[in-house]
């Protein structure tokens, strides 16, 4: 949690600057943030906050998974609703994984990456599945946005592997 002070002074924005960025830094060193190719969010490594990747697919909706169903897949764990969609996962998981690791498919058209995501909000397009971080995805709405997301992935990818 970061607490941004009111302004007294000059001194005072500064100082607030700098815990926010000594924070930031803090969880990007730290293993709280994966730092892999899958998006993990903050905590847990469980990919794409836990919702069954599946499913999107099975019942064209977002749907929690439960730990119960797992699988660890690129150092991430996956959870699903049934015993049978982690089976399909298994069997296939580049069918029914998110593109851009389940990163937000509208920031890497921006060539940018988060990794907030709002799960409810995805699109299928060509039989893959594209998530997104606003409640409204840009990507199939705007001309130009799903190729301009495919050029930046791969820089994009580079960098957070990196990381």
């Amino acid at each position: 949690m970061v607490f941004i002070e009111r302004s007294n002074g000059r001194g005072s924005n500064m100082k607030a600057i700098i815990r926010m960025l000594v924070i930031l830094s803090l969880l990007a060193s730290s293993g709280l943030y994966a730092g892999g190719e899958i998006n993990t969010g903050y905590f847990g490594g469980v990919a794409i906050e836990g919702y069954d990747t599946v499913a999107y697919f099975t019942e064209n909706r977002a749907v929690k998974g439960s730990p119960e169903f797992k699988h660890n897949w690129l150092g991430a764990i996956w959870y699903f609703k049934t015993a049978a969609h982690r089976d399909l996962f298994e069997a296939s998981p580049i069918k029914y994984a998110p593109q851009y690791g389940g990163h937000c498919a509208d920031g890497v058209a921006y060539g940018e990456t988060t990794v907030n995501i709002e799960p409810t909000s995805f699109a299928i397009i060509d039989g893959k599945l594209y998530l997104s971080a606003a409640r409204e995805m840009e990507l199939d709405k705007v001309d130009g946005q799903l190729a301009k997301a495919e050029e930046n992935w791969p820089k994009i990818k580079e960098g957070i592997i990196a990381e």
